[in-house]
């Protein structure tokens, strides 16, 4: 069955160009060329995982340490907060990736492997975005909530982490579970530092085998995988708190 879905897949992109012969056979696991190739493309996956699940977790622990001063009745911190979510939201991510490999060593003489520089870059821009969520998460709890927790002794720390915060999590997991799959696609950026992701290793294939149209079609679908991969665990773990 499989077998018959993929090759109706292969048709159907063939048919959409009468005027261009696709070259799969670059890619066939039936030749020595097209499974070294295959390989070749695949091998990256690990590294797109690796940097994109490092990045959310790093992000979503700054963003919920950025979110928490902003919920206290301290002006400054409100401030604090606001001034470092609409900065980083307004730096590009691609700009950002280049600053911090290339720029920090001029600046600050910090340098960093490519891997790591990608990191924080993803968890910097990301971090603004969760930062946003838990507040929204945090807001969107009854106020009845917080006077239980205070009428029971609890302070303010005690209160998040037993009683508002289990509850958050629970409104914001759609959320999260979006922006997990943002940062998977926006991983592929840093592949212009040299990290060995997804989109690096076509890009190198690329340059090779002089058939673009295969290879990013064939980088799509690897995405693609993932994405759905990713979305179905995140639908799988709202029901499963959902009926808690």
């Amino acid at each position: 069955m499989k077998c018959i879905k993929y090759s109706i897949l292969l048709l159907t992109l063939q048919g959409c160009s009468s005027n261009y012969e696709w070259g799969w056979y670059i890619l066939s696991p039936d030749n020595v060329e097209g499974l070294t190739n295959l390989r070749f493309l695949i091998s990256g996956i690990t590294t797109t995982i690796y940097i994109s699940v490092i990045s959310i977790i790093l992000a979503m622990i700054i963003g919920l340490i950025i979110a928490l001063p902003s919920l206290s009745k301290n002006k400054f911190l409100t401030y604090l907060n606001i001034t470092y979510v609409e900065i980083v939201r307004a730096i590009p991510l691609l700009v950002l990736i280049l600053w911090i490999y290339y720029g920090l060593p001029i600046m600050l003489g910090l340098s960093f492997s490519p891997f790591v520089s990608g990191i924080i870059a993803l968890t910097i821009s990301e971090s603004a975005f969760q930062a946003e969520i838990f507040r929204a998460g945090i807001n969107s709890i009854s106020k009845g909530q917080h006077e239980v927790s205070e009428s029971l002794g609890m302070n303010f720390w005690k209160k998040m982490r037993l009683v508002i915060l289990p509850q958050a999590i629970k409104v914001v997991l759609p959320a999260m579970g979006n922006q997990f799959v943002y940062v998977l696609k926006m991983s592929s950026l840093v592949s212009i530092i040299g990290i060995a992701d997804l989109t690096r290793k076509a890009n190198e294939l690329v340059t090779t085998t002089y058939r673009p149209l295969e290879i990013y079609t064939f980088l799509i679908l690897e995405y693609l995988v993932l994405i759905l991969i990713v979305s179905y665990f995140v639908r799988k773990l709202e029901n499963k708190l959902e009926y808690k």
